[in-house]
């Protein structure tokens, strides 16, 4: 069996669902080879109580079929980090599938690889991805031929299914659901804003209206650079 490159990249205060959700599916998919690819070695810190061990960096990360790009307030600085943005343009050109997690939409969109391609993120953000020339589709997993982006951050589970079937056939798809008892029953019904109620929209809205801010910032700076 044929080996499959499949490279995560990770950056400082990255979501660590972003990439924990989707590694978990695509760890199993028949001849997966999993790179976990970060500027140097070091410990990564995440946005919750956990850290992450890089296995390569990006100057020895060899070619990859499969590049994966997670999301989090660390998109800021990722999207202005010249080592990091250069490994992604290098992956991008030569991988046989581009994707993103979330947020992860605008490393990608900032290396100019989302110019008039369709692709999600996650809902506070998706207003922003015109900014890149995406074409914004609301859907938690969104294909664009070799392009597949997720929305937010549990949304990268469906997008790991999505790109398993894609790598490997659906009845193996179907079989790592299987395994990881995947079987979403959620106690209730909050997840989009169109669902979640004016009060818990509200709200929610609030705690992104101050970090809207700063990411468009930062992104104003990636595209100008």
């Amino acid at each position: 069996m044929t080996d499959i490159n499949i490279a995560f990249v990770l950056f400082p205060n990255v979501t660590q669902l972003d990439f924990t959700g989707p590694l978990q599916v695509l760890s199993r998919v028949p001849g997966a080879k999993v790179h976990i690819v970060a500027k140097t070695l070091s410990p990564i810190a995440t946005d919750a109580a956990l850290t992450l061990n890089p296995t390569t960096t990006f100057r020895d990360c060899p070619p990859v079929d499969v590049l994966v790009v997670p999301g989090g307030f660390g998109v800021d600085d990722a999207m202005n980090d010249p080592e990091l943005m250069g490994f992604v343009k290098r992956e991008a050109a030569r991988a046989k599938y581009v994707t993103s997690v979330c947020t992860g939409a605008f490393v990608l969109g900032a290396a100019g690889l989302l110019k008039g391609r369709r692709a999600t993120t996650h809902w506070a953000y998706h207003d922003e991805l015109g900014r890149v020339g995406a074409i914004p589709v609301k859907a938690r997993v969104v294909r664009d031929g070799s392009l597949f982006t997720g929305g937010g951050v549990t949304a990268g589970i469906d997008f790991a299914f999505t790109l398993a079937a894609e790598l490997a056939g659906e009845d193996a798809a179907k079989a790592i659901q299987l395994g990881l008892e995947y079987d979403p029953a959620p106690p209730f019904d909050a997840g989009a804003p169109e669902k979640a109620n004016a009060a818990t929209r509200d709200a929610t809205a609030g705690r992104y209206a101050g970090r809207l801010q700063a990411f468009r910032f930062a992104l104003t700076r990636a595209l100008s650079a």
